[in-house]
């Protein structure tokens, strides 16, 4: 049996605004540590415990170096990380379908999603609005669909509770774990510790003693209609340079594809090229 974790940062407990991240970064790296100490926790404690192999462990905030590859072992000797940008599929490097279930800890709501902290989809300088096929999308959303082109299940989200009433009404099937609940985008009402740890630890539980066979698989419908809208024009200017790219507005571009693999990629070509732009827009 093995696990996949996706870890990102701004759906944690502790942290409410982007300049915190680079101003108090150890804080929020031993946050991280920490959350996912408890994650291991309800792994030791599931009744399936004994049969897995390895549990890999993706940091997928940033430039992805937040994890400490030595504290990450001393937790659980299975722990596989990964770690480095740039590589490929961005959130979800190395997964293929050996996995049998994903977890996503510390994830976040999508751009424009109400009620949720820090809300972004992958550039908040540069995404005004990411839609597949006309549905709003977030990081969640993305990376669950993209797992299940390997046929693998996400069976848990930790994020802040505008996340979780999102995923109530997309991804219905999930366990979730709310680490705090949004005041405003900026300001945040944090869950007491020890009730995120033992919610935590209960709810790896429940998943991994689950049958994760049945677990619902999110798949949108091909041909897949990426849209994106950009806060600025120059965004918009640069990802044109794009082959394939299609004109929606001065604004929003447009690519279709066959294959969500292939988009799923170019979705992080694109932000990573956009992104050169934010000083000259």
């Amino acid at each position: 049996m093995k696990i996949y974790i996706s870890v990102d940062m701004e759906g944690l407990a502790g942290i409410v605004h982007f300049s915190q991240e680079k101003e108090e970064k150890e804080r929020f790296r031993k946050a991280m540590h920490q959350q996912l100490s408890w994650v291991i926790e309800g792994i030791h404690d599931s009744s399936v415990n004994d049969q897995i192999e390895e549990i890999t462990v993706a940091d997928s905030h940033g430039t992805g170096m937040n994890l400490d590859y030595e504290l990450l072992s001393g937790m659980d000797d299975r722990i596989a990380l990964i770690s480095g940008f740039p590589r490929p599929h961005y959130m979800m490097p190395c997964l293929d379908s050996t996995y049998d279930v994903v977890f996503f800890v510390g994830y976040h709501g999508g751009v424009g999603d109400l009620a949720s902290n820090m809300d972004h989809t992958y550039a908040s300088r540069a995404i005004h609005r990411l839609s597949i096929n006309q549905e709003a999308m977030s990081e969640t959303l993305i990376n669950a669909a993209y797992a299940a082109e390997f046929d693998v299940p996400v069976g848990l989200v930790i994020s802040d509770r505008g996340l979780q009433q999102n995923l109530a009404q997309r991804m219905p099937w999930v366990q979730t774990v709310c680490t705090k609940d949004p005041i405003s985008r900026f300001a945040a009402k944090y869950l007491p510790q020890k009730v995120i740890r033992e919610t935590t630890i209960a709810q790896v539980k429940a998943v991994l003693e689950s049958d994760l066979k049945a677990l619902p698989r999110l798949r949108f419908e091909s041909p897949f209609v990426l849209e994106i809208e950009f806060n600025f024009g120059a965004q918009f200017d640069l990802a044109m340079t794009i082959p394939g790219i299609q004109v929606v507005d001065g604004r929003t571009i447009r690519l279709v594809s066959e294959n969500y693999s292939e988009l799923f990629e170019m979705i992080m070509m694109i932000v990573s090229c956009v992104k050169t732009a934010y000083p000259f827009a």
